[in-house]
């Protein structure tokens, strides 16, 4: 089998550019020529064994970080945003889409800021055709894509956020991350009390009192005494973080932020050498790391899509939750599968069968149109109001990493995963899917010609060209 040439030019360049070396210094210790640099920065040669290795030894450098996770994100998302019907009918080749993100990721970067931008505007307009009775009007934007996009090119890990709460874990005794955090509050003249209410949390500053749901389960109590610690404490690395994502409102700004303090939450409560090794030893078993970590399901597959720490990475996850009318609510990647941005999942996938299956883990092993194999895992999680006749907040998770990590996870047991008839096809979105014959396809794919014979009606009322 012939060995795919690496080309990661932006990332090297990147690399130099953050150690602060000038072209000619880098290629003196990384023993290459100043020509041969530039060739390799330029992508017009792919990186040589001897440079990747003198990355490793010479500055530390983790070369999983030269793989092409970060340019198969920019490719699916230019992908989809390029389906967008104001392009047309003849979106870009796949292979130039290919190039820009591994040879010009910045530009590619802006493109889909401004289609982003695009959209908001339009929505805008449609919001206020709404205002003056228009029938083709739609809702306005929301911020939550442009925080949605700052943790999605984060890799979904904020590194000095995760270390701040790994280090606030370490002082944990006896008691746990619960009391410490108890007792943290309590030294800042804090008082935690529980009330029967359905509000989650309320903090009242002038009176110094947190009050949690007692109706609530005990994980979540648990959790949002940690996010009120984060944000009492670690205003000034939340605010510095935030400073870094530079957020075009404040709107998206004041979202980031509780982000990051339920981000923090979650590493503290599941700080990550701890929770990494502990999940390798029991080979991602969801249901041990919830008990031995006083989490829910939910909150362990959030956080173990985050597992992206350079240097000691665990295995790329990708984690997403949907609500019953299959729009996505939650979602990161790191994988090379990446979901949606608008719109829902694709209806083949195992994650709608989940309502069906309340408190059981479905299973299924699934191919993308790229070819790329993975093992999903299924389950709904609902919400209770906490009182007779309060409204349920119903929706289904799903966790999943690429097939050859099978051996790592214990829901692979006993699957076939040599029989390549096992796999069940998958997509991404409809605009965009290969896939010819798909019996659920809701829209025709954008790229490509579409027949229509009036005598003969198929499952599709056309056919894909």
């Amino acid at each position: 089998m012939a060995v795919r040439k690496l080309y990661a030019g932006a990332k090297l360049r990147e690399t130099r550019q953050r150690l602060g070396l000038t072209q000619k210094d880098f290629g003196a210790k990384l023993g290459v020529s100043l020509p041969y640099l530039n060739q390799m920065e330029n992508n017009n040669r792919p990186l040589s064994t001897t440079v990747v290795l003198a990355l490793a030894q010479e500055f530390g450098f983790d070369v999983t970080e030269l793989s092409t996770g970060d340019a198969e994100r920019l490719v699916s998302d230019m992908r989809e945003a390029l389906a967008d019907p104001v392009f047309g009918t003849e979106p870009p080749p796949l292979a130039d889409l290919r190039l820009t993100a591994s040879n010009a990721p910045a530009l590619a970067r802006a493109f889909l800021e401004l289609h982003r931008a695009y959209r908001q505007t339009h929505e805008r307009l449609a919001s206020l055709d709404e205002a003056l009775g228009r029938e083709d009007a739609r809702s306005p934007a929301s911020p939550w894509d442009e925080v949605r996009d700052f943790f999605h090119y984060c890799d979904n890990y904020i590194d000095a956020v995760d270390r701040a709460a790994e280090r606030l874990a370490e002082g944990a005794g006896p008691g746990g991350i619960a009391a410490l955090a108890r007792q943290r509050l309590r030294d800042m003249g804090i008082g935690v009390t529980e009330a029967d209410t359905t509000t989650l949390r309320r903090f009242d500053r002038e009176s110094g009192i947190l009050t949690l749901s007692a109706r609530a389960p005990a994980e979540t109590r648990r959790f949002q005494m940690l996010l009120q610690l984060a944000l009492l404490t670690q205003d000034d690395l939340l605010e510095a973080t935030l400073d870094f994502a530079r957020f075009q409102s404040e709107a998206a700004r004041a979202i980031a932020k509780m982000g990051l303090a339920n981000y923090f939450a979650g590493a503290a409560l599941m700080p990550y050498g701890v929770f990494l090794s502990t999940a390798q030893r029991v080979r991602h078993d969801l249901e041990v790391l919830a008990s031995r970590f006083g989490a829910s399901i939910e909150q362990v597959c959030h956080r173990l899509s985050t597992l992206q720490r350079p240097g000691a990475k665990g295995i790329p996850f990708f984690f997403v939750r949907v609500d019953q009318a299959g729009t996505i609510t939650k979602r990161h990647s790191a994988t090379r599968l990446q979901f949606a941005r608008f719109g829902g999942a694709c209806p083949l996938w195992n994650v709608h069968r989940a309502f069906e299956t309340p408190g059981r883990f479905l299973r299924q092993l699934a191919e993308t149109p790229d070819g790329v194999r993975y093992i999903s895992l299924a389950r709904d999680v609902s919400k209770p109001g906490g009182s007779f006749g309060a409204p349920v907040r119903r929706f289904a998770i799903a966790l999943g990493c690429e097939i050859k990590h099978a051996g790592d996870v214990v829901y692979a047991d006993d699957l076939d995963v040599s029989n390549a008839r096992a796999f069940e096809p998958i997509g991404i979105s409809c605009r965009i899917c290969e896939r010819t014959d798909c019996h659920q396809r809701s829209v025709p794919p954008l790229e490509r010609r579409l027949q229509v014979t009036p005598d003969e009606r198929g499952v599709l009322p056309y056919r894909v060209g």
